[in-house]
């Protein structure tokens, strides 16, 4: 047991939570960056924001509530109206939508990943075989094997439970975003002149969710069940590779 009650099992996850955070974050900025581009903005692009680099898209707010509640953000993908070569309500939707969308398809890739590994011997063997604890499973025969296949677990849920979170129509969210690019213009123009409130609103809110699992609870179902179809999406590739 270590210091403020953490195992080593804690230590594990919390690391290996960590580091598939600043594996996702640069894919879902760089998503958004890149469906600027394409509809004619290049000022993220001018700014370094289409990048694999973790420094270049960290928010200190969004990491800490990363590191304290398990989810966070980056920062915001620079964007200018009037580059926009369509619509640019339904360009500005496109360009929110793009970080939400790569996270799931993310989450598809490396479920598609661990269905190929666990079909390998060493990959059956890991899964025929119990283990007490992270730190057992780390000295086991096939460990780095063992690591991978975690972190392709992890990697999926939190790519679903990101872009879940990113779909909340509040500040500084992209699902905020959405939502404004099909509201009247005054509803559009309130919400722009309040949206400091609306973001301090949000703080609260998800400061009463980490407490209250009643208000958490709704995001829960939706995480899971959403994570339950991208697994059940590759469940046919076992089958075929074992025969």
């Amino acid at each position: 047991m270590f210091l403020g009650g953490f195992t080593t099992d804690d230590l594990i996850q919390y690391a290996i939570r960590t580091i598939v955070f600043l594996l996702i974050i640069p894919i879902h900025e760089s998503a958004h960056a890149l469906m600027a581009k394409w509809l004619g903005d290049d000022t993220a692009e001018k700014k370094g924001r289409i990048s694999l680099n973790p420094i270049v898209h960290l928010d200190i707010a969004g990491l800490i509530l990363m590191l304290f509640l398990g989810l966070g953000w980056a920062k915001p993908v620079p964007v200018n109206f009037s580059n926009l070569k369509k619509n640019r309500r339904a360009s500005y939707a496109l360009i929110s939508a793009a970080g939400p969308l790569s996270n799931l398809i993310s989450a598809f890739l490396c479920a598609l990943v661990y269905e190929v590994l666990i079909c390998t011997r060493a990959g059956q063997e890991t899964l025929n075989t119990s283990f007490d604890s992270f730190a057992e499973m780390m000295r086991s025969e096939h460990n780095i094997l063992c690591a991978v296949l975690m972190l392709l677990i992890y990697s999926v849920y939190i790519n679903v439970a990101l872009a879940m979170f990113n779909l909340i129509p509040l500040p500084p969210l992209d699902g905020f975003n959405l939502v404004r690019a099909f509201l009247p213009v005054n509803a559009d123009r309130w919400i722009y002149e309040h949206q400091r409130q609306l973001s301090t609103a949000f703080f609260v809110l998800l400061m009463l969710a980490a407490n209250i699992p009643e208000i958490s609870r709704p995001f829960d179902r939706a995480v899971n069940s959403v994570n339950l179809l991208i697994w059940q999406s590759v469940e046919w590739i076992e089958p075929l590779m074992i025969k």
